[in-house]
């Protein structure tokens, strides 16, 4: 559904991405994580034919954003974060409006709006004024125009910004619900609502992709065969005391906070208890036994460190 290639965009001198290569199918629900400035939102905007790329190849159902800009943008639904709402209009007007406005005929409007309305759980609202609305419930509106013309791609930037916990939940199920007629791109940084909501991951950083694949994948992965150890002692003394049990395939070493944090990975077959036995043994002190961070809670946290904050100062001054 999206091939993208060696996807740059600049604004002015300041690379917002940076060589990002990827690919869609057909009805999947995507996450583009990152901290605000790391590119999320530019990529969607140049998917949904709002942005033209300064350099690679973007194509959505094999037409080119490049060569038909305007053909592309048929086949986009897109809700940026702010939900662009006539807020003097009833809702069922609006997206009348809209639906029209994007090229539909009154009666294929018509026909499926009822769609709509009863897929973004708008019955009790369809005859109010938007104005009126709930954050969440236009919010909901905010979807709802971006599908009336039944796009085979729908972008959602932020959907869940603002919303309470039970307004999320119920967010949460209009999103997976659209599954069903549309390959779902979402922008968000919030690792445990992607994590929930998304089939698979594209994790940004400064502009470029740094870690991507399905969100069970990345959360699950060397969970079992791995272990997060905090230690007392000096890092030489601590990593020698680990490559000297049998449990131990790989190991990495770090300080924090005065102690060592250790992140290992078993040999087939090793086990935790019998490692920490050889710890003790060899008097290294046992300070914590946890799982390891995921590779998705890892990658998130590579986005909060360095210069990521004036990344995103760079992208909303341009």
């Amino acid at each position: 559904m999206i091939e993208v290639e060696g996807l740059t965009r600049y604004y002015g001198d300041f690379a917002a991405v940076q060589d990002a290569t990827f690919s869609i199918g057909e009805r999947e629900i995507v996450g583009f994580l990152g901290l605000n400035g790391a590119g999320k939102s530019t990529i969607l905007k140049v998917l949904a034919g709002l942005l033209m790329p300064s350099a690679g190849t973007v194509r959505v159902g094999g037409i080119d954003a490049l060569e038909q800009p305007d053909a592309l943008r048929t086949k986009i639904g897109f809700l940026p974060e702010e939900p662009p709402l006539y807020r003097e209009m009833r809702v069922h007007e609006f997206l009348r409006w809209v639906g029209q406005a994007k090229g539909c005929s009154a009666a294929q409007v018509d026909a499926e709006l009822p769609k709509v309305i009863e897929l973004c759980d708008l019955g009790t609202m369809a005859h109010k004024v938007i104005a009126e609305l709930s954050h969440g419930y236009r919010k909901r509106v905010g979807i709802a125009q971006a599908i009336i013309h039944r796009p085979d791609v729908v972008i959602l930037d932020e959907p869940i910004s603002g919303l309470d916990p039970h307004q999320i939940v119920e967010m949460r199920q209009v999103v997976r619900s659209l599954k069903e007629r549309a390959t779902v791109l979402i922008s968000s940084h919030i690792l445990s609502e992607v994590a929930v909501t998304c089939d698979r991951v594209l994790v940004i950083h400064q502009g470029r992709i740094v870690a991507e694949g399905p969100t069970d994948e990345l959360a699950q992965e060397g969970v079992a065969d791995a272990v997060a150890l905090t230690l007392r002692g000096d890092a030489e003394g601590v990593k020698a005391a680990l490559k000297a049990s049998d449990d131990v395939d790989s190991v990495q070493v770090r300080e924090v906070d005065g102690a060592q944090r250790a992140d290992v990975k078993l040999t087939e077959g090793g086990a935790r208890e019998r490692l920490v036995a050889h710890l003790v043994e060899v008097g290294i002190g046992v300070l914590a036994v946890q799982d390891p961070v995921s590779e998705l809670e890892r990658a998130f946290l590579q986005l909060t460190r360095g210069d990521a904050s004036a990344a995103a100062t760079q992208e909303k001054a341009s």
